[in-house]
This record gives C-alpha cells, sequence and structure tokens, in this order.
C-alpha cells in the first residue's frame, strides 16, 4: 500500500493466560480513516491496545513509518506520533477542562493550539474552567479527543467514541472526524455504531473471534450488506 503508515502483521496478544488477538494482519494508509467492525468481544478494543502496548504478551509485528514497535513501552509508541483515545475516556475528575486538555506531553510537530482546538470545540471553551466530573458525556468525549491533538500525534485510535452520545453530539464527531481527515490526519476507529462509521471509513475491517475475517473498501459497501448483517447484525 502507498503511503503506509501503521502495518499490522500476525498480531498475537494476551491478557495474562487469556489469548485475545489470533494472527491479526491489517494496514492502515497515511490519511486514511479504517473502521474497526464487529460484535463486543471480537478483538477490535484490544488491537488498538496492543498497538500502544496496553496489552500484555505480544507477538508478531507492528510497524509505524516501517519502524517495528512490537517491543515498544507505551510511552515511546505514542512518541511515533500515536494518540490513543480509549472508550472509558480518562478525564481526570479533579482537574479542569482545560488542565485535562493541556495534560499531556507534546509527541509531534504540529500539534493544534488551544485556540485551534476551541475553534473546533466551541463547548469546551465555555467549559474550560469546569472540573471534568461536571462536564456531560459528551463533552468529556470532546475533550478526549481534542486531549490528543494538542499533542502532535497524527495516527488518532479512537475506540467507541460515539457509543450512548446524543445524536447532536454524534453528528459534532463526526464532522470533527471529516475535519481531521480534511487535514491530513490518519485515523483508526473502533464503533459499535456502524452507522456513525459507514459514511466516515474509506477502508473496513471486520474482527471475529480475535482475527480479521474480511475487508472491504467504502465503494464496496453496498455489496457488503448481507456479511454485515451476518457478522454484526446491522
Amino acid at each position: 500500500m502507498a503511503n503506509e503508515l501503521l502495518q499490522i502483521e500476525n498480531l498475537n496478544a494476551w491478557y495474562g493466560e487469556s489469548h485475545v488477538l489470533h494472527g491479526v494482519n491489517l494496514s492502515v494508509a497515511e490519511g486514511e480513516v479504517v473502521s474497526l467492525l464487529g460484535r463486543n468481544g471480537a478483538g477490535r478494543t484490544t488491537t488498538l491496545r496492543a498497538i500502544v502496548g496496553l496489552t500484555g504478551r505480544r507477538t508478531g509485528s507492528i510497524r509505524i513509518r516501517g519502524q517495528e514497535a512490537i517491543a515498544l513501552p507505551p510511552h515511546k509508541v505514542a512518541r511515533l506520533g500515536i494518540g490513543y483515545c480509549p472508550e472509558e475516556r480518562g478525564i481526570f475528575a479533579s482537574l479542569s477542562a482545560e488542565e485535562n486538555l493541556l495534560l499531556p506531553p507534546t509527541v509531534g510537530q504540529g500539534g493544534m493550539s488551544l485556540g485551534e482546538i476551541y475553534d473546533m470545540f466551541p463547548n469546551l471553551k465555555e467549559r474550560a474552567s469546569s472540573p471534568g466530573t461536571r462536564l456531560s458525556g459528551g463533552e468529556q468525549q470532546m475533550l478526549a479527543v481534542a486531549r490528543i491533538l494538542r499533542t502532535g500525534a497524527r495516527l488518532l485510535l479512537l475506540d467507541e467514541i460515539s457509543e450512548g452520545l446524543a445524536p447532536v453530539i454524534v453528528q459534532k464527531l463526526a464532522e470533527t472526524i471529516r475535519t481531521l481527515k480534511a487535514k491530513g490526519y490518519t485515523i483508526v476507529l473502533v464503533e459499535q455504531n456502524f452507522r456513525f462509521a459507514a459514511p466516515l471509513a474509506d477502508r473496513f475491517y471486520v474482527m471475529e473471534h480475535g482475527k480479521i475475517v474480511r475487508e472491504f473498501a467504502q465503494h464496496e459497501l453496498q455489496a457488503n450488506t448481507a456479511m454485515l448483517q451476518e457478522f454484526l447484525g446491522v
């Protein structure tokens, strides 16, 4: 693949004795939005966690811009320009929204300024001094996404960012992903909400039992409807 930013080959991962990923192979080109689809427990979140080194034992290959990262600890993986937005968001309750935003270290050049982030997420500007616990679920999700944009990361791993949010917030997050893609960011989306991911992604990987079972492109979406109903129940 031209301009390949992320390449995963034969990735296996464990949590303790539990073998969760079984030979995952996938690739993501620079500037591409790729969505990992599958039921709960299929291994999608574990794939993101394995990329950044947050699982237990891993084998196989994870190359980021050609550099092998399978043996690197999480803080060194982050410095390859990766931003991870976990499903649980990880907002610090005792810090204000702006303090949460300023907390992560810089991992690369070209991170967004506070002004640019506040232009993208006006709600966060209004709530800059509010404690993390006082933010709504949608505001917390915006903050979790915004926080990694300030670091200079260009490969964004976004885990279930639309889950449980009001439709107006989900629409705002979709607009944000389109804006980031237009700015040249590379994004891997894990989404249970297929209707959110479907119009955003350039390509899709379907996971089941810790393996990639299907891959198709945006223009092949209609032709794969029956398969998606079988695997996802959509």
